[in-house]
């Protein structure tokens, strides 16, 4: 089947959100992170791997993944690749909560994953043609997926450990969306600690604990993917870029950059263009 290689932002009234994974070109690492909505990732060419709690997932063209809320992932892609993504709501799921704002899919269902591919490649394909009504059979697909999940996919077997976790992380999830916003800033552990009214090493224990990472590893994280996609998207020089996006400068940023890319910030660059 064949898809055109283009970013995909899907038009505001669809109830889910769309679009090709930003590692499809290849050498692409993306640190230990979680978010509140379920992913699915759809492979239809080349192949990604995860880590899913330290476990890895390695998927080939053909094969998705369901990545739950609050599940801490990191993403590996070596190769280019051409990879659907789609992020569903949490409350999306409401009615089929099996704990406190708590819903978890098994990853994969063999029985029934090649109805799910089919359904994945048929919306995303519809969605590209953008014929006639094109959004009412958009929505008939992802209605289909969702009846599929909780159907088929949602598991029962809840426990106490799974349901703290969740809360532990739902609680990180704010500090972490400040740390988002403000990663131009200097971000001190001491500083956000202080903001939230944690003590520095309770914070830091958090983070280890409960996101398999460290505060500083997350930030790093965040500051590199934005610097990266300033670096292919403008002509800002490293040094504007490094400063640009919460490195001290540009030494320090391309020392990170090439620790997790492989390169020098200026050679992807030139690379790449």
């Amino acid at each position: 089947m064949e898809f055109t290689y283009e970013r995909v932002f899907p038009d505001e009234d669809l109830p889910f959100k769309m679009f090709l994974f930003e590692g499809g070109q290849g050498n692409y690492f993306r640190e230990k992170h979680w978010h509140s909505s379920i992913e699915i990732f759809a492979v239809f060419k080349g192949n990604i791997s995860f880590y899913l709690n330290n476990k890895l997932y390695q998927l080939l063209e053909g094969q998705f993944l369901i990545i739950n809320s609050n599940e801490i992932h990191s993403i590996w892609a070596p190769v280019k690749n051409q990879t659907l993504v789609l992020q569903i709501s949490l409350e999306t799921f409401r009615e089929y909560f099996t704990g406190e704002q708590f819903i978890q899919f098994a990853h994969s269902n063999k029985e029934y994953d090649c109805e799910v591919m089919e359904l994945l490649e048929r919306i995303f394909l519809v969605y590209q043609k953008k014929d006639y009504g094109y959004v009412l059979k958009v929505k008939s697909g992802y209605f289909n997926l969702l009846y599929l999940l909780v159907t088929k996919y949602r598991k029962t077997d809840v426990t106490s450990e799974m349901l703290k976790i969740n809360s532990k992380l739902n609680r990180l999830s704010v500090i972490t969306s400040y740390m988002k916003e403000n990663f131009r800033e200097d971000l001190s552990l001491s500083k956000l600690a202080e903001t939230f009214g944690y003590a520095p090493s309770y914070l830091s224990r958090m983070f280890q604990k409960y996101a398999g990472t460290s505060y500083k590893s997350y930030l790093q994280d965040i500051r590199l993917r934005h610097a990266f996609q300033e670096l292919l998207n403008s002509s800002h020089t490293i040094s504007e870029t490094a400063l640009n996006n919460g490195f001290p400068n540009s030494k320090a940023f391309s020392r990170e950059f090439k620790k997790k890319y492989g390169v020098l910030p200026s050679i992807y660059r030139k690379n790449e263009t």
